[in-house]
């Protein structure tokens, strides 16, 4: 197969981060699934998400599990039962890829840094320059801007929060939204044709965000 050949196969894919995009935050870390709440609309979004056709790949941080406060098969287990519920209502997740890693480890997979992203790339064979990325923290928006992802902060979980230090350390331009359901609704609009010139949306949009 030529270089040519192989290219054409590849995809834009949708990464969104796990907890304050599709779950609710804890303070504590979602260790179980007990403590496991889809944020509202999250299914939805995913939903209207599969209708796109694009790869779906979650993409987490779970220090937890080297912490100490949980442990991989439990992480594992919120992951299974996370993606029946997505199936029943409609939606659909690929892959869930995470990072156990501490901070302290300097590992290459825990976000900001991009390595879960280049592992999707490798095994989907992915076109990053072509992909989105949710999520609800600066962390995550540096994953996707430092792989040439289209990147979309989300209000819920800690975006709120992470607004202000957003535009100041995230280059370039990202995209606010309130939440999951609103990111489907506007990705939806960016495949459809619509350009990123398109400055307000609402009530799907708040709008774009070049950071300082």
């Amino acid at each position: 197969m030529t270089p040519q050949a192989d290219e054409r196969k590849r995809t834009g894919a949708i990464f969104l981060d796990r907890d304050g995009v599709i779950c609710e935050n804890r303070p504590d870390y979602v260790k179980n699934w007990a403590e496991f709440r889809f944020l509202p609309g999250a299914k939805e979004g995913l939903a209207l998400l599969k209708r796109l056709g694009l790869p779906i790949v979650v993409v987490s941080n779970q220090s937890a599990i080297n912490r100490g406060f949980t442990s991989a098969d439990a992480v594992n287990d919120i992951h299974r039962r996370m993606l029946d519920e997505v199936r029943t209502a409609g939606g659909r997740i690929d892959r869930v890829l995470y990072c156990p890693h501490r901070p302290d480890e300097a590992c290459s997979c825990r976000k900001p840094r991009p390595g879960l992203l280049l592992q999707a790339a490798r095994e989907l064979n992915l076109d990053l320059c072509h992909s989105y990325l949710v999520g609800d923290a600066a962390t995550d928006l540096l994953a996707g801007h430092s792989v040439g992802c289209q990147t979309m902060l989300v209000l819920t979980g800690r975006g709120l929060r992470q607004l202000w230090p957003t535009i100041h350390v995230v280059p370039g331009r990202f995209t606010i939204v309130r939440s999951l359901l609103d990111a489907a609704r506007h990705i939806r609009t960016l495949e459809g044709g619509v350009t990123r010139q398109t400055i307000f949306s609402p009530p799907s949009v708040i709008g774009y965000v070049d950071s300082l």
